[in-house]
């Protein structure tokens, strides 16, 4: 069906269906959603531009590669477009279903590629092409106007970790956690300590998962950590920065989960700063003469929550040329400022933007845009729990994935949905509209109340015959 190196992929996409055509096998009519997503894709060329992106990483000389690098990244865009969470999820779902078949360009009669065949070239092909297609997308969305790049809401979230609590041993000398109780439990004279034992003198301590006592063997990057819900898991922490007139992710990172929002602030707007100005040397480099979609002056506003102040990160954000929006914290007392004026300047012009209605404005949309990003992401984009280790595998997949809820917003633009599950939801919804106008028709006429107001007895002696007043449902209609 394709051969890698051919130099352009518009020759080769109908080369499943030739096929299939050829062999006298039935076709589906495929998915309305996933014919519009490849019509896109097609005319943005996006099989060329990632071509030669990851031409880089197959040998020349050893032909065909494993899997074509646009069947790989529409693979990892079922991912979110279903809501699958694993790799091997995607495999099986890919196999299973005749539209998705036809999205990637593969055949009835070709076998679709398993998982391990995914993860083989996930690995192949490195962080920095990945965050190059994340960067594409943000491409498509300035061309239609839906990035601006002029205000930034920046939050994180916690991704569970594909790691157990029971698996942590001590960083020093690698014993498991139940052979380090154990051990103190000998200590306090106990010989023979059973589980009860074992679990009383726990609760005793203090501090007993310490991330700088404790790691977990399988996935050194994963951080023990207060869930949303209230559990204690290894996970990892999520941070996107949106931008506030669209909704888009314009830059997303993962790190320690232990690490604090003023200490992740910063390389998170430093790479939304360079996402927005590369938008804006491409918007000079493609349409010097057109009237430019992305703010030239890059990201002014940056707003966030209380976990992010901090006079030290307020500062830091001031020497950016950034105005920051972000509440503080209740204070215990007056805050000593001495030798700390440059923190004070700034935690005060903050402060005052931050009680005034624009910035409550501001406040208000960051709770509303960067939420909806993490909610479409990871609850129902099926990433709320990790299946890959490390941060390199897991923030590849990631990024692929959080490109897919920026396509969406082009579809919302264009169709009224994001998702295959919001397109055929929209049908339910148009059905039932047509059944209510169509029940609001078959409805009586009742008949509108006296303008004017009067007592009960002349109400009923002056009220006017059904036939002769008018209906409120015509005036509304």
């Amino acid at each position: 069906m394709f051969r890698y190196g051919d130099g352009d992929a518009s020759v080769t996409k109908a080369a499943g269906r030739d096929l299939d055509r050829e062999c006298g096998v039935a076709r589906s009519p495929g998915h309305p959603f996933y014919e519009r997503l490849n019509e896109l894709l097609d005319a943005e060329k996006f099989d060329v531009f990632v071509e030669g992106l990851c031409r880089k990483f197959y040998a020349p000389a050893m032909g065909r590669p494993g899997l074509v690098p646009g069947v790989y990244f529409r693979s990892l865009l079922i991912g979110y477009f279903e809501g699958i969470d694993s790799e091997r999820d995607i495999a099986w779902r890919l196999a299973d279903s005749l539209a998705l078949r036809q999205f990637v360009r593969i055949g009835i009669t070709e076998s679709t590629p398993d998982h391990s065949t995914i993860s083989r070239t996930r690995r192949l092909i490195d962080v920095e092409t990945h965050r190059e297609v994340f960067g594409w997308v943000l491409g498509l969305l300035a061309d239609r106007g839906l990035l601006k790049g002029k205000r930034v809401g920046i939050d994180a979230t916690t991704l569970e970790a594909s790691a157990a609590m029971r698996s942590i041993v001590r960083r020093d000398t690698g014993e498991s956690y139940e052979e380090f109780l154990t051990g103190l439990a000998k200590a306090s004279g106990i010989k023979t300590p059973t589980r009860e034992q074992l679990t009383r003198l726990d609760r005793r301590r203090k501090k007993r998962t310490s991330n700088k006592e404790w790691m977990s063997p399988t996935d050194p990057d994963a951080r023990v950590t207060k869930m949303k819900d209230g559990r204690t898991h290894l996970a990892h922490k999520a941070e996107h920065a949106v931008d506030l007139d669209s909704g888009a992710v314009v830059a997303l990172t993962l790190q320690e989960a232990d690490k604090g929002d003023t200490t992740t602030l910063n390389q998170t707007l430093c790479e939304a700063g360079e996402a927005v100005a590369e938008l804006v040397f491409r918007e000079a480099d493609q349409r010097p003469d057109a009237t430019p979609k992305v703010h030239i002056r890059g990201i002014e506003e940056m707003v966030a929550d209380k976990g992010y102040h901090s006079g030290a990160a307020v500062e830091r954000v001031k020497s950016y040329k950034v105005r920051s929006y972000i509440p503080e914290k209740q204070q215990k007392g007056r805050r000593n400022w001495e030798g700390k004026a440059g923190q004070q300047r700034a935690v005060y012009e903050n402060r005052r933007r931050v009680q005034g209605n624009y910035g409550k404005s501001l406040l208000r949309r960051r709770g509303e845009l960067v939420e909806r990003s993490f909610v479409h992401c990871y609850d129902t984009g099926g990433m709320r729990r990790t299946h890959l280790r490390k941060h390199n595998n897991i923030l590849k997949r990631q990024l692929i994935h959080v490109a897919g809820f920026n396509l969406s917003l082009i579809f919302r633009k264009l169709l009224g949905a994001g998702t295959p599950r919001e397109w055929r939801n929209l049908g339910g919804v148009l059905f039932m509209f047509i059944v209510s106008l169509f029940q609001r028709g078959q409805r009586p006429i009742r008949p509108c109340r006296p303008l004017m107001a009067r007592s009960k007895a002349n109400r009923a002696a002056t009220r006017p015959p059904l036939a002769y007043s008018e209906s409120c449902r015509n005036f509304a209609a």
